[in-house]
């Protein structure tokens, strides 16, 4: 492919509470055996795009340690590769990155020693599956500078206030973009995935830098709406941003519906992810489980109805557990009932324990119980 890919996974949110204060938000796990940022990565990967460059920062090292080897996404290779970009002090500037805008420029010379004349940005919280060269092939046919990845967000699907908001006019050019407004008044939200000329990028970048702008969206795209040729390119796939509890919550339940899950799990080309040696879950006597996703390394016991548990999770005797997601590593004692509830990674929940959140508001529960007691 003739372009070369961005990721950006630097960024925290708030409206993830407690569940991004070990990790960033695109490390975060996903599906039972996937991180965010797995999806983004074997787009890139499926689109033949050969050298991808990854920006972080907010409390990388989760995310850092997922993306050790770039092996699993088949970017180990003589030309191109996987490259992994922190903030960095020189002599002229010891700044964390202040924005997208300001990360991509902080980085520039990535995009001026390239050869490749299309930049493919994408951010690393996004679930969905999405060929970048049709994207492209768009971009190029309509002759746009920039052109920015859109869907329809259906009401009650999620917030769009949390998104880029945008209209389009004829053949899909972009006439507004508000950022995370307010009141949207459309329902087309962006996705955080872009197209855009390599040496256009770098003008812009250069240009923002010089008037102390940082932010990709309200910098460039925004200020730039009537000035450059930025078109739209809808999609009606699954795609969900995974950046408040809610979101995240729904996104793992989405794959307990089959459709769903036969788009990433079976149908071609597949999402890739770091591989653990695990054994296959165990299911001991006394354990029910239903509708539920259950991943390798788990133990179970007691009952799961309609929850996704990630690797090495184990379930005591006379458990009761619906409704959740129970991330890696957790060990539930026995006689627990779990419902509507997030159970963060490493917890160890004491037996006779009982969290019920709320229907539609899932509970985190962060418990620092010692597993092992002398």
């Amino acid at each position: 492919m003739r372009a070369i890919g961005i990721i950006l996974a630097g960024g925290n949110s708030n409206l993830m509470g407690n569940l991004s204060k070990k990790r960033a938000v695109a490390a975060m796990p996903m599906a039972g055996c996937y991180r965010a940022i797995d999806f983004a990565l074997s787009n890139m990967s499926n689109s033949h795009i050969q050298k991808v460059a990854v920006f972080t920062q907010y409390n990388s090292r989760s995310l850092n340690e997922h993306l050790n080897s770039s092996k699993w996404w088949d970017f180990g290779r003589k030309q191109g590769g996987l490259f992994v970009f922190t903030p960095t002090i020189t002599a002229t500037n010891s700044y964390w990155y202040k924005g997208t805008a300001d990360a991509l420029y902080q980085n520039i010379s990535f995009l001026k020693n390239a050869h490749e004349p299309y930049v493919v940005i994408a951010s690393g919280d996004g679930v969905y599956k999405l060929d970048y060269n049709k994207v492209l092939e768009d971009h190029i046919a309509k002759g746009a500078d920039i052109t920015v990845v859109v869907k329809d967000i259906a009401p009650g699907e999620d917030d769009i206030s949390r998104f880029g908001v945008i209209k389009t006019g004829d053949k899909g050019r972009i006439t507004d973009f508000e950022e995370k407004p307010v009141v949207a008044n459309t329902n087309t939200a962006s996705i955080g995935v872009y197209v855009v000329r390599r040496r256009q990028l770098i003008e812009l970048l250069e240009n923002a830098a010089a008037e102390g702008r940082t932010d990709f969206v309200k910098d460039i795209l925004v200020r730039y709406r009537n000035i450059k040729k930025i078109n739209a390119y809808k999609i009606d796939t699954y795609w969900r941003n995974i950046g408040s509890i809610d979101s995240y919550y729904r996104a793992n339940m989405d794959f307990l519906n089959p459709e769903i899950r036969r788009a990433f799990f079976r149908e071609q080309p597949g999402v890739y992810t770091k591989i653990e040696d695990l054994p296959p879950a165990k299911y001991n006597e006394n354990a029910i489980v239903s509708d539920s996703l259950v991943s390798s390394g788990s133990i179970i016991n007691g009952h799961v109805e309609h929850s996704v548990l990630f690797k090495k999770v184990f379930i005591g005797n006379n458990c009761f557990i619906k409704n959740s997601i129970i991330l890696n590593d957790v060990h539930i004692g026995d006689n627990c009932h779990i419902e509507n509830c997030i159970v963060e990674s490493r917890d160890t929940i004491k037996a006779n324990t009982k969290y019920i959140g709320e229907v539609g508001k899932p509970q985190v529960i962060i418990e620092k119980s010692l597993r092992y007691t002398i």
